[in-house]
């Protein structure tokens, strides 16, 4: 996951779900609909970034309930680097990864 600041004053989500991934459309659209569901969840206490998600070929074997417990952990660590809103924008081509 990689992450920046937007001036939007929400959060915004990206999806980068390739076809060495899965060659199926089903696994990559099942990854990228619970990536979606859980952040709607969160999205109120995400602070106004924009955040890109790239799924790695694992993702594709691992059942819902754990991909859903490993986002969860991902949007922890984002809210604990990011404890408030009040830090400067970052340039624009300057991104931060979080990585599981």
């Amino acid at each position: 996951m990689r992450y920046r600041d937007n001036e939007l004053g929400h959060a915004r989500l990206g999806l980068a779900i390739s076809k060495r991934v899965s060659k199926r459309a089903v696994e990559r659209n099942r990854i990228k609909r619970l990536l979606r569901e859980s952040f709607r969840r969160v999205r109120h206490q995400l602070p106004a970034v924009d955040l890109m998600v790239m799924a790695r070929e694992q993702a594709a074997g691992v059942p819902g309930s754990q991909l859903l417990a490993e986002i969860d952990g991902l949007w922890k660590k984002l809210l604990a680097n990011r404890p408030g809103t009040s830090e400067p924008l970052k340039r624009a081509d300057d991104t931060t990864t979080i990585v599981r």
